[in-house]
Formats: structure tokens, sequence, C-alpha cells
């Protein structure tokens, strides 16, 4: 029979690899767009003040996405927590264009998850 800290230590190594690789595969994705055309998910008003081209921020994105994953790898606590803050500022922005709303959800419901790995990989008391 497990103990309650074996099923524990189950449940954060299949977070761990959720919120290791999603990001990983969704970052590396936003430089070939095989999965979707991500810019689609970029809020029409933060397009039109973009600085720069929209596959150059989304490569960006990519770039963050991926170090976000690796992080989780490394160090499950603060990575999950920037995982975490990172699903919550993108459902905001689709929130906020009143666009993709289900991906909002969706994206809550991940960060959730990701939170969930963060506490139970920190301190243990």
């Amino acid at each position: 029979m497990e103990t309650q800290l074996e099923l524990v230590k189950k449940v954060q190594r299949l977070l761990k690899l959720t919120y290791g690789l999603i990001p990983i595969i969704a970052g590396a994705d936003k430089f070939t767009n095989l999965l979707t055309d991500w810019s689609q998910y970029l809020n029409p008003a933060l397009k039109s003040i973009l600085p720069l081209h929209v596959h150059t921020f989304m490569s960006i994105v990519g770039i963050i996405e991926i170090i976000a994953g690796i992080m989780v790898f490394l160090n499950p606590q603060k990575g999950a927590y920037l995982v975490c803050i990172w699903l919550v500022a993108i459902a905001i922005t689709l929130l906020t264009s009143g666009n993709y709303l289900d991906v909002a959800v969706r994206d809550l419901t991940m960060a959730i998850g990701a939170f969930s790995l963060a506490k139970i990989s920190g301190p243990k008391v």
C-alpha cells in the first residue's frame, strides 16, 4: 500500500513532467507554428503598440516559455511559480481581448496545476 508521501511524490513527478515539457514544446513551436499560429492569440491592442514585428515578439515569448519549462526541471518550486504567473498573464491578455475565452479558462486551470506543483515542491515542514 502506498503511503501519503509516496503518492505525493508520484503526483509531483507527473506535474513536473507536465509543467516542464508543455512550456518547452509550446515555446519551441513559437518558432515553427506547427501546432497553431500563435500570433492569433495576441491581444490586438498589444499588437498595435508592439515596437517590433509580431513574429519577433512571439519568438521572445517562446524563449521565455522554454526557460520556464527548464526551470521547472531544475527548481520545481520556483519554475512552477513562474509558469503559474505566465499562464495567468496569458489568460488576462485573452480575457481583456474578449477572444479565445476558452483558452483563457484552460490557462487559468493550468495555472492552478502549476501552483499546486510549486506548493508540493516547497520546503517540507
